[in-house]
């Protein structure tokens, strides 16, 4: 028998487990008598942490490092079960989750998926038309590149191959040994197991993803970072650096300019983007700058100077369907010689300057110098020769947005005013010419559509004829009153052609918003009837329709390809359409080049172009 002592401690104990919450297996009771709440923690698939701890082991290299892409787990049934992992068109990489692997192999695999994007091998731009079948590889195509990228693997020693390739690799490059196994089939040991690794997407989406440039950017930093020696001090300020800050400082005109770039002095990054002296991205607000370039202070004012009006003005945008080089020459030419009338710095000797351009925009400077293209593509910019200094497709930065063209149009203009009013000298007149007439916002296409209207369709004034009783003639029935009509030969001559392109390109929204339009403006300015053409692969001649018909009542009769010169030409032989009669053309500029004898405007969608040089006006919807 247990002593009195025990006894009544099993009491207390029994009468206190009535009172307080009882502790569960999974955790404590909450003081308020809540539910039980669990002080486990989540257990993580160990399988699945080794995927992650190679993942984290490749994208934490320098080589890596500038790669914007992220890992996903694929669908169960997405990937087959000899294929570890893809990566996509736009750079993602999506694994097999039931595949188990130590983290060595998996930074391996991701590693090889990686430098399939660095190499080119997912741009359709570098492919040739037998290695692409729908977004996947060729299989020889394919196995040349995995070769190419084990190659490669092979010096960087990151990871551990789960199956490693023979030792003797073919030295021949993709598409030498794409061609050779075409024909003689891909030899067994060099035979990828599985699905194709890498998706190719469309051309578009590999303009704006260009991972081999981005590849070339991260082995410059790998080569920094490899020969920086460790505990090394920061990197001392250049000459480049005090410029800028100059201009913060002494010269308000680009003050404001000079406060939002940014200057990235990094000689591997001029090696690898061919930069001579100095280029400049708008969209990323940066100058690059060559260190080794070997400049004074007033030199370097010039070349900063030089750079931020090249952002400022928006050159890189308006070169639209010019040569970019050459519209980037013609721009040096103007910038050069404003810089040298203020005394902005000391220009570098070597760089383009012309008196006799002097006063001449950019676009009559490029209508000049485009007959000697020989002698232009000799000429040097900023960059280099043959080279623009206006980068096309800048660096990708992470963060928030924001409107360049607000941006740098307002700080020329309060860079401008602030200039004038502290009496800081005069400006040359191109260049302000040029800032004001950014600081005018553009007009919208529909104002712009109805000042062609009424350049072509001046209102005509009614006259009064008894042959039509007035509307106040029940007022006045003994009192005859005329009415107010247009005469007969004004309705024959008011009149106008559309050529409406009715391809398969053609957006239905962009049709039914142009001509909406169209309808409004003809019958705000009395033309009664238009003279409608639809044109795709041939012309359909719908002949003269009321305008209040041509947006309600218009189908759409052909969907093939665009060709917009037979529907041109039937209106200008029709034996019932005025000689002087306008014609608009509503395309989206997929179509061939237009000859057209007569008055004409285009009218297209926001962002699309023509394949030639339009000698009317454009109009662009929005």
């Amino acid at each position: 028998m247990r002593p009195a002592r025990h006894r009544e401690r099993r009491r207390r104990r029994a009468r206190a487990a009535h009172l307080v919450p009882r502790r569960g297996r999974q955790g404590r009771a909450p003081a308020d008598g809540g539910p039980i709440v669990s002080r486990r923690k989540a257990k993580l698939d160990p399988w699945r942490a080794e995927v992650l701890k190679g993942w984290g082991a490749v994208v934490r290299q320098p080589l890596f490092r500038v790669f914007t892409t992220d890992l996903f787990a694929a669908d169960d049934d997405e990937l087959a079960n000899d294929t570890w992992a893809i990566v996509t068109e736009g750079g993602f990489v999506h694994h097999h989750p039931k595949r188990r692997a130590p983290a060595e192999e998996w930074s391996w695999v991701f590693a090889h998926l990686l430098l399939h994007l660095g190499f080119g091998h997912a741009d359709p731009r570098a492919c040739a038309p037998g290695d692409v079948s729908g977004d996947r590889p060729d299989p020889a195509y394919h196995a040349a590149c995995c070769l190419a990228v084990e190659r490669f693997q092979r010096t960087l020693k990151i990871g551990r191959c789960p199956e490693p390739l023979p030792g003797d690799l073919p030295e021949h490059d993709e598409v030498t040994l794409s061609e050779q196994w075409r024909r003689t089939g891909v030899p067994e040991r060099f035979r990828p197991r599985g699905e194709p690794d890498f998706r190719i997407g469309p051309a578009d989406l590999a303009a704006r993803r260009d991972f081999p440039r981005t590849f070339a950017a991260g082995i410059a930093q790998a080569a920094a970072v490899a020969l920086a020696p460790s505990g090394a001090p920061a990197a001392k300020k250049g000459p480049w650096d005090a410029a800028l800050s100059w201009f913060m400082s002494s010269y308000p005109l680009l003050g404001a300019l000079a406060s939002g770039m940014t200057i990235v002095s990094d000689a591997e990054l001029a090696r690898g983007w061919d930069i001579s002296i100095a280029a400049v991205s708008a969209e990323a607000g940066e100058i690059y700058v060559n260190p080794l370039a070997r400049h004074s202070a007033a030199e370097w004012r010039f070349v900063l100077a030089h750079e931020m009006l090249h952002a400022a003005l928006r050159h890189g945008e308006r070169a639209g369907l010019r040569d970019p080089y050459l519209w980037n020459v013609a721009c040096d030419y103007v910038i050069n010689g404003w810089l040298v009338e203020m005394g902005v710095g000391e220009m570098p000797e070597g760089l383009l300057f012309d008196q006799s351009l002097s006063g001449m925009s950019a676009e009559a400077v490029y209508d000049r110098i485009a007959g000697d293209l020989r002698r232009v593509r000799k000429l040097a910019t900023l960059r280099g020769r043959g080279l623009g200094d206006v980068l096309d497709r800048p660096p990708r930065r992470e963060g928030g947005y924001v409107d360049l063209d607000e941006y740098y149009r307002n700080a020329l203009r309060n860079g401008l005013a602030y200039h004038h009013s502290s009496g800081r000298g005069s400006v040359p007149a191109g260049l302000e010419q040029e800032i004001r007439a950014l600081d005018q916002p553009p007009l919208p296409w529909d104002a712009q559509l109805a000042r062609w209207f009424d350049e072509h369709f001046q209102p005509e004034e009614r006259r009064r004829s008894y042959a039509r009783a007035s509307r106040r003639q029940a007022s006045s029935p003994d009192i005859p009153r005329p009415g107010r009509i247009r005469p007969e030969e004004v309705v024959r001559r008011r009149t106008f052609g559309v050529v409406l392109d009715t391809s398969g390109s053609m957006d239905v929204k962009l049709l039914g918003k142009a001509l909406g339009a169209i309808a409004s403006y003809a019958a705000a300015r009395d033309v009664p009837r238009a003279r409608v053409v639809f044109c795709d692969a041939a012309a359909y001649d719908a002949g003269y329709l009321p305008v209040e018909e041509i947006a309600g009542k218009v189908r759409v009769r052909g969907r093939g390809g665009t060709v917009l010169q037979p529907g041109v030409r039937l209106l200008e032989r029709a034996d019932d359409f005025p000689p002087d009669g306008p014609i608009l053309v509503i395309t989206d500029g997929r179509c061939d080049v237009l000859r057209i004898r007569r008055e004409h405007a285009f009218l297209l969608p926001q962002g699309a172009s023509l394949p030639f040089r339009a000698r009317g006006p454009v109009f662009f919807l929005k």
